[in-house]
């Protein structure tokens, strides 16, 4: 019965063996990472909401060449709640990205909140058309681009034909 013991141990020390040499070698290689680094977690950005204030005065300018957007957007408006739309045509028809103008920087989360409700537009902040409205009333612009027009020209390259 010695013999088998003697046996049973020298088998299970040429597996230990074995097995140390296998880890020994993969960390070697650089396989295992014994320490690891630890990875930095990412910082959550703030998302900025909207407000929908329906007491704001809201003109919108179709900045492309097909007609109507301007009153598809003012009927949207409309039954959200607004009591003064106004919508006409712009001056010129080639405005690239809808965008919802703002004039004061508390104005901001109301602007977010109509360009959500137009199903997403750009929101940027100017004085430019400051002057459309009524003077004290609190108002924002929205300018119709051409990325919500439906035969706004292709900006891909064409290939000339042979």
């Amino acid at each position: 019965m010695n013999g088998w013991v003697v046996l049973l141990w020298s088998f299970v020390a040429a597996l230990v063996l074995i097995i140390v040499g296998i880890f020994g070698s993969l960390v070697v290689m650089g396989r295992i990472d014994l320490f690891p680094e630890a990875v930095p977690t990412a910082e959550p950005t703030p998302v900025e909401t909207g407000v929908v204030d329906t007491t704001f005065e809201v003109t919108i300018l179709n900045a492309t060449p097909d007609e109507g957007l301007d009153e598809q957007m003012r009927d949207t408006l409309l039954n959200a709640g607004f009591a003064t739309v106004y919508a006409s045509d712009s001056g010129s028809q080639d405005f690239e990205t809808t965008t919802v103008y703002y004039v004061d920087e508390a104005d901001r989360p109301a602007a977010l909140g109509v360009a959500d409700l137009i199903g997403g537009a750009a929101v940027e902040q100017s004085d430019f058309y400051a002057d459309l409205n009524d003077g004290e009333a609190k108002q924002l612009t929205i300018v119709v681009g051409l990325d919500r027009s439906a035969t706004a020209p292709e900006t891909s390259a064409e290939t000339p034909a042979p």
